[in-house]
């Protein structure tokens, strides 16, 4: 957290005195600076002096103006000097939320940085949008360029990649190598990745598309998921509600997690009580399906050609194959002893 010298507070208490008193007031309730950091709509401005709310926003944009040209705003140069340094280091371009955060947690104080931002020159806001959150920034240069890098990394996602951080702080790096140097900083990228609504990271850092399940994890599916990538083997559902429940904090009781698993494409029954991930190669369906699909694929096989290429797919006894192989509703025998599908 950056501790800033100047004392927003104090700074936006000498701006405001310049005003008169019912301007003070509205720009107060509008942006949260007195004892209640609350902020007011417009609406609610207009009912408190009996106005409307069109004639509460002229009054707002007018005092704004005026502090703007106000002999206050130089005698606190310092103050707007400090805030500018310290967003572009940040990156120059930042979500709101990031910025303020990263001066204080403090609810009252965000609201007195905002209202500088507001009135300081050097800051632009970008409003959000369907793809970014509200940000500022300082450079325009950098903020268009972040920004189209943005879209350009998350045109290259699709809906089922989930990239390592390190990966994809690569691939970014790629897209903004023209900005200056000193903004190519792991910190800087991160925050800039922040920016986007498109693209975020799930509960173990992995990054992808936003509202991807595999990003945006929302229950024991989505949470088994991540655990079983990370496990990289086939596991049992026991096991997988408690790395769930210990990896992620999130209760996961056994049976549900069986019942869940069973309903996802994304998991295949591979045994027991076993399951993989489909992603990982592994033939969904019962035995009868699995030894179908490998004839469909292969064509005619021996009995050992057939029970080997199962074994790979299904943690199940010989035995079991064996049996399903006999079922002449599904299978028969060739003349060369081979076995194929009915």
């Amino acid at each position: 957290m950056n501790v800033l010298k100047s004392k927003p507070k104090q700074t936006t208490k000498h701006l405001l005195q310049s005003l008169p008193e019912r301007a003070r007031e509205v720009l107060i309730k509008r942006y949260g600076l007195g004892k209640d950091p609350e902020k007011m709509t417009l609406e609610a401005i207009g009912e408190h002096y009996g106005i409307t709310r069109e004639r509460v926003r002229q009054i707002e944009n007018s005092a704004l103006v005026n502090i703007r040209k106000s002999t206050a705003l130089k005698e606190e140069s310092a103050a707007f000097e400090e805030l500018e340094r310290l967003l572009d280091s940040m990156g120059s371009v930042v979500a709101e939320e990031d910025f303020l955060n990263e001066i204080s947690k403090d609810p009252s104080v965000q609201n007195h940085v905002n209202f500088l931002l507001v009135v300081g020159d050097a800051f632009k806001r970008l409003k959000e949008d369907d793809e970014f959150k509200h940000r500022w920034y300082v450079n325009e240069d950098v903020s268009k360029k972040v920004h189209e890098s943005l879209k350009k990394l998350y045109k290259n996602l699709s809906d089922e990649d989930i990239v390592p951080e390190a990966e994809l702080i690569s691939s970014f790096l790629e897209h903004v190598k023209d900005v200056n140097e000193r903004y190519k900083d792991e910190e800087i990228l991160k925050r800039w990745l922040g920016i986007s609504k498109n693209i975020s990271k799930n509960p173990l850092g992995e990054w992808g598309i936003a509202s991807s399940p595999n990003i945006k994890t929302k229950g024991i599916r989505d949470y088994a998921f991540l655990a079983m990538r990370k496990h990289g083997s086939p596991i049992h559902f026991k096991e997988i509600a408690k790395i769930v429940t210990d990896l992620f904090d999130k209760k996961a009781h056994v049976a549900t997690t069986h019942n869940e698993l069973i309903k996802d494409p994304r998991f295949v029954l591979v045994g027991r009580g076993l399951y993989a991930l489909s992603e990982w190669g592994y033939i969904s369906g019962v035995v009868k399906d699995v030894i179908k699909k490998i004839l469909e694929k292969n064509g005619p096989l021996t009995k050992e050609q057939i029970i080997e290429k199962v074994m790979k797919e299904r943690y199940v006894k010989e035995n079991t194959i064996i049996v399903n192989l006999q079922n002449p509703k599904f299978f028969k025998k060739t003349k060369e002893g081979k076995y194929t599908v009915v």
